[in-house]
């Protein structure tokens, strides 16, 4: 698959490293394995995810369209600097972290993005107060298969609710198939991406409410 020349992860700056060098690689291990500890439900694998799975998370944002990004459980950010260099200015992102600890480390490493320590499962109250009544997309990285149908349902459906007909709400998963099979008629679904270069193999799905 084709990859966005500034997305390439072949070159030589390793801008997953928001910290600097391997120290600052390893640092973002340390967090998230000691987020892992702490909320094993919020965390959807051993290690943060690769920089190539990163890309295809971010791939279908659409920059052009003016309105702002939604990312949940960002955990350390690789994530989100993908989304930031689709060229989504930092001001119209908004990250959404279980855990305080790393939403700390986050509003560190990415200067003007919108940290918002919450819940994901209750974006009605998360939201509160930031105005922003339509997202461009939603970039999802909470593991939707530890909180069952009921509540991955309701993400779902949520997520969708806050962006335009057709626009997607996109999963990773580390199952062979889909995270969720939506009790809503109306959503569609389908894989988009599957990566190998990552521990474990990772997949990016589609959800969408077609126009």
């Amino acid at each position: 698959m084709a990859i966005d020349p500034d997305l390439d992860p072949r070159r030589k700056d390793d801008r997953d490293d928001t910290s600097g060098g391997r120290g600052g690689e390893f640092a973002d291990r340390l967090r998230f394995l000691a987020a892992m500890v702490r909320a094993p439900r919020h965390v959807s694998a051993v290690t943060p995810t690769s920089r190539q799975t990163a890309i295809e998370m971010a791939r279908p944002v659409d920059p052009g369209s003016g309105l702002p990004v939604l990312e949940l459980g960002p955990g350390t950010g690789p994530i989100t600097r993908a989304i930031l260099d689709r060229g989504v200015p930092p001001e119209n992102l908004y990250a959404i972290e279980h855990s305080a600890e790393l939403c700390a480390h986050l509003e560190k490493a990415f200067p003007g993005v919108n940290v918002i320590n919450g819940d994901a499962f209750d974006l009605d109250a998360t939201l509160n107060g930031h105005d922003v009544p339509l997202f461009d997309c939603v970039i999802s990285g909470i593991p939707l298969l530890s909180f069952g149908a009921k509540r991955s349902n309701a993400l779902v459906s949520g997520a969708l609710d806050r962006v335009p007909a057709g626009r997607p709400l996109v999963q990773i998963t580390y199952s062979s198939k889909a995270p969720l099979e939506p009790d809503d008629a109306g959503i569609r679904w389908h894989r988009a991406a599957r990566v190998m270069r990552n521990l474990p193999p990772a997949s990016v799905w589609l959800y969408t409410r077609p126009d």
